[in-house]
């Protein structure tokens, strides 16, 4: 990583830091999964800033910002588009949806269909959208943050194994300290933080970014190592449903982009380890025996990360 990439890396953390006051480790991962052009899922109660660290992210780097407003009587077409017939011409015209965009906010999104959500699927996964048989590839970067409410449970529908499988990232705000809270109300007392936010990189600037990313080094100790705690999860007997490959993917996407902020061309084991709850606890489905004695994903993993043997070789090129 050069000095230049590292300071762009920290510009764009400390303009979102002018909005999202004592959350830089939730900016960090964030960031994390835009670099490793996976997408990042927001769980928390309402009024801690989620939608407002998504905005932020979009004005840092000068992005096409779309949100959509997940409800229960959202359509597909809604999400991804629709084609319009005009008699004049006697043709069929393609009219995008707000999921063509840079930065997408997917708010509340466990608030409509599982139908719906599914519309998400393919651009999230393959970065195109189909519709009537025409494919439609999304302009990089594409990123989505998407949001859900933990706490209220009427009228929701629980995001579907395929669809939790589709974030990089689960990520959790939680309430700010109380100076932190008071700054924030200073910020605020006048004109919101922001609306003052200025692009502090360009889109090039950042797709050059994510190509850096993918060039930092992975030592085959460190692979290993990935494959070794996936497949802890596999065979615990509080896990009913494991790690996929992947998810074993998703970690090294996540350790090469961590590493990269860090300002290393290379993984450590450190960086799997610290990473491993965001990535993995999504991805596993708990028996019912231990959820009952109140058993947690994160605190399953965070268990497992301490139990697998870590590589004593250095990853080093």
């Amino acid at each position: 990583m050069t000095e230049i990439s590292q300071q762009q890396v920290k510009k764009v953390i400390q303009n979102i830091e002018k909005v999202i006051i004592g959350k830089t480790e939730v900016a960090r991962l964030s960031i994390v999964a835009l670099l490793a052009e996976g997408h990042v899922l927001l769980e928390d109660v309402p009024g801690l800033g989620k939608t407002m660290l998504v905005k932020a992210l979009a004005k840092s780097v000068d992005a096409d910002f779309k949100r959509i407003q997940f409800t229960p009587d959202l359509l597909p077409s809604d999400v991804i588009g629709v084609s319009i017939y005009h008699p004049k011409e006697l043709d069929f015209s393609f009219r995008p949806g707000p999921i063509v965009g840079n930065i997408i906010l997917a708010d509340e999104i466990n608030r409509t269909s599982p139908k719906t959500q599914s519309a998400l699927l393919e651009a999230m996964e393959e970065k195109s959208v189909t519709i009537d048989g025409m494919t439609l590839d999304m302009e990089r970067p594409f990123f989505v943050m998407a949001t859900q409410n933990p706490v209220e449970y009427e009228g929701t529908y629980p995001l579907p194994e395929a669809q939790l499988d589709r974030f990089l990232l689960k990520l959790k705000m939680g309430y700010p300290e109380a100076n932190e809270e008071v700054e924030m109300l200073t910020r605020s007392q006048k004109t919101p933080p922001i609306d003052q936010l200025e692009p502090v990189i360009t889109l090039e600037e950042l797709r050059h970014l994510q190509r850096q990313v993918k060039d930092i080094f992975a030592e085959e100790t460190i692979k290993q190592y990935i494959v070794d705690l996936a497949t802890k999860t596999r065979s615990h007997p509080d896990i009913f449903l494991g790690i996929s490959p992947r998810g074993s993917i998703a970690l090294l996407k996540a350790s090469q982009a961590y590493a990269f902020i860090c300002g290393r061309d290379f993984i450590i084991p450190d960086d799997v380890q610290y990473l491993a709850p965001y990535v993995f606890s999504h991805r596993i489905l708990l028996q019912p025996e231990a959820k009952y004695r109140g058993a947690s994903a994160e605190s399953l993993v965070g268990e497992l990360v301490k139990t697998v043997d870590i590589p004593v070789k250095r990853a080093v090129k």
